[in-house]
Parts: C-alpha cells; sequence; structure tokens
C-alpha cells in the first residue's frame, strides 16, 4: 500500500474536524428539543443535595439503594452538563465548516433547515436556499 501524501492526511484531518463540528451542533440542537423543564447546574445541585439529605434519613436499605443510584446517576448529568460546550460555541465552530461540509456531502439547505438549523445560522455559514 502506498503512503498517503501529506495533502490527503490534511484532508483527512479537515473531514474529521468539519464533521465533528457538524455531529457537535446538531447534537446540541436535538438536546435543546427536549421537552420539560431544562436542566442547570443549579437544579441538579440542590436535587443532589436533597437526595444527599434523604440518604442520611432514609431507614429502608432498598429505598437507600435507590437514592444513591439517582444521586449516582444526577452527578453523572452534572458532569456532562458542565463539560458541554456553549451552543454558541458550538455555532460558531458550524458556520466555520458547514458550506464546504454541506459540498462535500451534497447536503442541501433544506435538509439543514429540516433539522432545525436555524436559517440564519445558516447564512452565515454561506449556505443559502439555492445549495
Amino acid at each position: 500500500m502506498a503512503a498517503m501524501s501529506k495533502e490527503h492526511k490534511d484532508a483527512m484531518a479537515r473531514g474529521r474536524r468539519q464533521a465533528r463540528a457538524v455531529r457537535n451542533y446538531l447534537d446540541a440542537l436535538d438536546r435543546g428539543k427536549k421537552r420539560g423543564p431544562k436542566l442547570t447546574e443549579d437544579k441538579l445541585e440542590r436535587r443532589i443535595a436533597k437526595t444527599r439529605d434523604e440518604i442520611e434519613t432514609e431507614s429502608s436499605p432498598q429505598r437507600r439503594l435507590e437514592l444513591v443510584q439517582q444521586r449516582m446517576d444526577d452527578e453523572a448529568l452534572l458532569d456532562e452538563l458542565r463539560d458541554q460546550d456553549s451552543l454558541e460555541d458550538l455555532q460558531a465552530a458550524f458556520v466555520e465548516v458547514a458550506a464546504d461540509y454541506s459540498d462535500r456531502k451534497g447536503i442541501s439547505y433544506a435538509a439543514w433547515r429540516e433539522l432545525d438549523v436555524p436559517a440564519k445560522v445558516l447564512r452565515a455559514s454561506g449556505i443559502s436556499q439555492g445549495s
């Protein structure tokens, strides 16, 4: 097998970077669609503290077990929430790569819109309805 040229390696790296930016932004948009009240760090921290208190006062070992699991699940959610990039940062990364990604993958304006990518974000990316 022949060695890849530097240009080919660079193109592959660019494609991976673009795919990551697109995936992260679409994932963030999708997370924003979830129904119900939005979980914030503050809400989760209060819920974790309340659960810790309940664990201390609960007499039933089975109920304590359930509360421990609930606390662990909430702590994992809190870690995930803290690790997420802001939507603005993800959007900026998306805007930077979306037009090239669309051209390479043959993705139309309508396809992006069907996934609820805002028209203003597509315009900022250089993707128009004629794309």
